[in-house]
């Protein structure tokens, strides 16, 4: 049975990160599937910079507006993929209305709050838990980030995987980059949230690349001028830079999955990583990846493991088969029988 979806989110385009890619690439699947879908992002309202992060533009006193969009609508089942001003409108539309609807927790926001302001991440977990509490399933990616979760009240979590582009990212010539070798790739958002400084501090021989921009991409590329900074890439040249790369390095602490781990294992490149959700729960014992507390122990032992493993593993991840884990946790937009608060 084809299904009118509604999916609302603060994060898309023109942002590029892991959750505009979740939900483009899980969009373009429900298509294929034969399901009307209709996203109601940022880029549809009035939007202002949001502080310490201008590079991301957010709808603020959108509600009325968004209000009129999901009347015309009328969707069979609505997804709040994230918890900002666009995301709290179409949450209170719902519970005011007494319509099921589901959520996903794409980012661990309080720390990311806490990373930025003098805020302990403790003090922030009641109003996210606020948020999702509603729904009626929450999706979560991983089994780390639900027993993360569970000791601060969340319930009905439910897993919702994540997939890769295994036709645009797979193993190719690496001299597409002539710079001293091993080269050490990072790609994501040059942001304090992400410990890049963590990377660029070690003392390793060959090149530390970073592929991306961010709110603190002037700063960082100032103050490590023996690293190379690239900027953000996209699609093909993405692709090649990951190939490219002998070693993949993710140091983030924060991140809830890691799209990037899956699309450097699909383009042939081991990963090193801190023993943390995400990296866990993504390469857990394979022999694709090293998980260490000693970040610079953890990209040594990465370097020196078989390549050809890496993809084989990635190839275990479709988007399909996490499209069709999405579907199956949609709620039909109805009248509750008990109040939701």
């Amino acid at each position: 049975m084809s299904l009118k979806i509604c999916i609302v989110t603060d994060a898309w385009h023109p942002q590029v990160n892991g959750v505009v890619r979740t939900l483009m690439m899980t969009v373009g699947e429900l298509k294929k599937l034969g399901h009307e879908v209709t996203v109601i992002g940022p880029d549809q309202f009035k939007t202002y910079p949001l502080p310490t992060y201008k590079e991301i533009r957010v709808a603020l006193f959108a509600g009325p507006e968004l209000l009129v969009k999901l009347e015309a609508l009328d969707a069979d089942c609505i997804h709040i993929a994230t918890e900002g001003p666009l995301g709290l409108a179409a949450r209170n539309y719902c519970v005011q209305r007494r319509l099921r609807f589901t959520t996903s927790y794409h980012t661990r926001f309080p720390e990311y709050i806490a990373e930025r302001f003098p805020l302990p991440a403790g003090a922030i977990y009641p109003m996210v838990r606020w948020f999702h509490q509603p729904a009626s399933a929450i999706m979560v990616a991983t089994p780390s980030i639900e027993r993360e979760l569970q000791p601060h009240g969340f319930q009905r979590m439910v897993r919702w995987t994540r997939g890769v582009d295994t036709e645009l990212f797979h193993p190719r010539d690496k001299s597409f980059l002539n710079l001293p070798r091993p080269i050490m790739l990072y790609v994501g958002r040059v942001a304090v949230e992400k410990n890049i400084q963590t990377f660029l501090d070690l003392d390793l021989p060959g090149t530390k690349l970073i592929v991306g921009g961010g709110p603190q991409f002037k700063k960082i590329s100032r103050d490590y001028p023996n690293a190379v900074f690239v900027g953000p890439k996209h699609g093909e040249e993405l692709a090649r830079y990951y190939a490219a790369a002998d070693v993949f390095v993710f140091p983030s602490l924060t991140d809830t999955f890691g799209l990037v781990i899956l699309e450097a294992l699909a383009s042939g490149v081991p990963v090193a990583a801190f023993p943390v959700a995400g990296p866990i729960d993504v390469i857990g014992s394979a022999p694709v990846g090293c998980l260490d507390s000693d970040l610079k122990k953890a990209i040594e032992t990465a370097l020196r493991m078989p390549v050809d493993a890496c993809r084989e593993y990635a190839l275990n991840y479709s988007w399909e088969a996490a499209t069709v884990q999405f579907l199956s946790h949609l709620k039909p937009v109805k009248q509750l029988q008990q109040q939701v608060a």
